[in-house]
């Protein structure tokens, strides 16, 4: 049954809901759903109708395609002033042999060792150190760019840019135009976690508030940079809190224009300070992107991180609104590993990617960090190839 068809099913379904019914029309008619009506999809609908609506406004975006690219990190620090009870990953000024500090030659030698990969994107995020502030990654970024022009970057997250601002005497305005001479492309979506403070205040309290983290992405879109957003989810929040979160972006995406993507984060309890709190479900999962996908109608793009909720509950995202899993990676990076995701090395090939991809019938497109295409591989048959080698450099197709 054709998607548009299944949707007609659910307006002439006699067992669904006033609600659930007036909430599909507007999806079928292009509509904004309300903050009210956010909160009753999470209380009220089921995995099934969600899942209708959701890979109806996907398809209606997107079609079958879903994206990926060719990325690695850079973790500079996972050293941290902050306190965040749900991070598993950084360790505490106190406790900083534990953990590693980075100088700018060494992010450079990770850099150098892509320098014969055909990859697109350094993905940049970490701790917050004092060293490491407004000069150590305004030489990074230049030094960067001049080594390979053409790799984008980018680099860190409100967190990190509002204590290195703040030490630095400059307004996030001042200091985004500054790092972006520097050679800073794009800004990821971290740090966000939950904006209400009824909840930002139990489990981030000595971060940058709401108001600053919505500010600095503010700024950057003033500058013509595209950024994403997050929301970590599956913890102490009540339903309503991430509508709360999704609305405040939704709004200043009404405003801007600036946000690409949105990529909900699900709280993982492994090693940290929340790790009495338990993880929801697969269904809760598939779930949230369903809802982030109707109700985020202003972002072109959902995200899974399939490094985070494994493969599989990746593959299935892609018939719950969700149309870009992430990139390679090539096992450069250990935020989620440590926070106990299933790929504990999480590295994949372009051609493990497009299988992954394919083999639920959705069609595989290289992009780049701004969604130009890359490559398109619906029709790209691979060779066997050395199975050590995590990129395929194929012929490049522009938009």
């Amino acid at each position: 049954m054709e998607t548009t068809q299944k949707l007609a099913f659910l307006l002439n379904d006699k067992n669904i809901s006033h609600e659930l019914k007036q909430i599909a029309q507007k999806v079928l008619n292009e509509e904004r759903i309300t903050f009210d009506e956010g909160v009753y999809l999470y209380e009220h609908a089921e995995l099934g109708y969600l899942g209708v609506l959701a890979n109806y406004i996907r398809e209606k975006k997107h079609g079958d395609i879903t994206y990926f690219n060719r990325n690695f990190h850079i973790e500079p620090t996972n050293v941290c002033v902050y306190d965040c009870k749900f991070c598993s990953y950084s360790r505490m000024i106190k406790n900083r042999d534990d953990g590693w500090e980075m100088d700018v030659d060494g992010m450079m030698d990770i850099v150098k060792k892509y320098d014969n990969e055909p990859v697109t994107e350094v993905h940049i995020t970490g701790g917050v150190v004092p060293k490491q502030n407004l000069e150590f990654y305004a030489e990074f970024f230049k030094r960067c760019k001049e080594h390979r022009p053409d790799l984008h970057i980018k680099g860190l997250t409100p967190v990190e840019y509002y204590y290195i601002f703040k030490k630095a005497k400059l307004s996030h305005y001042e200091g985004m135009k500054y790092l972006q001479s520097c050679g800073l492309d794009s800004m990821p979506g971290g740090g966000a976690e939950i904006f209400h403070p009824e909840v930002r205040e139990k489990i981030a309290h000595d971060k940058c508030t709401a108001e600053q983290w919505l500010d600095i992405h503010e700024q950057a879109h003033k500058l013509g940079m595209n950024t994403n957003a997050t929301m970590l989810y599956g913890h102490i929040e009540e339903f309503w809190h991430r509508v709360d979160h999704m609305e405040r972006l939704r709004q200043l995406q009404d405003k801007t224009g600036g946000f690409q993507t949105f990529i909900p984060l699900k709280f993982r309890n492994k090693d940290n300070q929340m790790s009495d709190v338990p993880e929801v479900s697969v269904i809760e999962d598939l779930r949230n992107y369903a809802i982030a996908r109707i109700y985020m109608d202003n972002f072109p793009h959902i995200k899974a991180y399939w490094a985070m909720i494994s493969r599989n509950t990746a593959q299935m995202s892609l018939s719950f609104g969700v149309d870009d899993i992430d990139g390679t990676l090539d096992d450069t990076t250990k935020i989620y590993s440590m926070a106990g995701a299933e790929e504990q090395n999480p590295a994949m090939s372009t051609k493990e990617l497009v299988e992954l991809i394919k083999n639920v019938g959705r069609h595989p497109i290289e992009r780049d960090t701004l969604y130009h295409v890359v490559t398109d591989y619906k029709d790209v048959v691979f060779e066997d190839e050395n199975p050590k080698k995590q990129y395929y450099a194929l012929p490049v197709v522009n938009s």
